[in-house]
């Protein structure tokens, strides 16, 4: 069966000499492997296409016993000029990819979370400058999305601070379980209203470099609890260095 349909490239590898096998999020299909054969030769027309966080209309034979499907066609739903020059936006682009890809299962569409990147790519895309604290928000937002995200409990909380309570998925002034993790009061307000709202002032919150970088870490901890198979990503190392300059 033929099918067609829009797609976001999650990553590439190659395979033999001229071809590359893609990880696709398709619309209709959800996550899914392709091959383009002979992606890798001069002019061919699939490299350009095949780009992590790149989206497109995919055409491909879709044969269910089929592992990888064999992409015939492949043509830009909008075109990301930026983040393939601009090495913040690619560092965040491609551990975004890297992080939903882990999120998902072959071949389950996920309509929630495939619409959140269709805006999301070209957004970031057509941004002058990239605030360091949209990831934290991109992990948040996808644990809601998913089904998993974090529920505000409200309770007073004098000292402006509170714990993600990593067992029963809440977030609140006290701990409440065995893995509750402690957040510094900017910590705790970024989640807070990440949670609450969607509005791009979360992101003048003042989170100093240590606080970005082990909120990232509380919230990986959080899906590795809650989602079985989770690893450490390959892309971290280059988003890391660039959250350190």
């Amino acid at each position: 069966m033929i099918v067609k349909t829009p797609a976001i490239v999650f990553r590439t590898v190659d395979f033999k000499e001229s071809s590359i096998i893609a990880t696709l999020f398709t619309e209709s299909h959800g996550k899914i492997a392709v091959i383009a054969k002979g992606a890798r030769r001069p002019k061919n027309k699939f490299a350009a296409f095949l780009v992590p966080g790149q989206m497109i209309e995919a055409v491909f034979y879709h044969k269910p016993t089929r592992s990888v499907q064999t992409l015939s066609d492949a043509s830009y739903i909008q075109k990301m000029h930026s983040i393939r020059v601009d090495m913040e936006k690619m560092a965040l682009v491609v551990t975004t990819m890297e992080l939903t890809d882990q999120l998902l299962h072959e071949n389950e569409p996920n309509l929630p979370v495939f619409n959140f990147l269709l805006k999301m790519l070209p957004w970031v895309d057509g941004q002058d400058t990239i605030s360091k604290n949209i990831f934290p928000y991109i992990q948040i937002r996808l644990a809601q999305l998913i089904g998993i995200g974090l529920q505000p409990m409200e309770e007073h909380n004098s000292e402006n601070s509170g714990y993600i309570n990593i067992e029963s998925g809440t977030l609140t002034g006290t701990a409440r379980d065995n893995q509750s993790i402690r957040l510094t009061p900017n910590q705790y307000l970024f989640v807070s209203e990440s949670l609450q709202s969607m509005k791009s002032t979360i992101f003048e919150i003042d989170l100093s470099k240590t606080e970005l970088k082990d909120l990232i870490r509380h919230l990986d901890t959080y899906f590795k609890y809650h989602i079985e198979g989770i690893k450490p990503r390959r892309s971290d190392k280059i988003f890391e260095q660039l959250l350190t300059d």
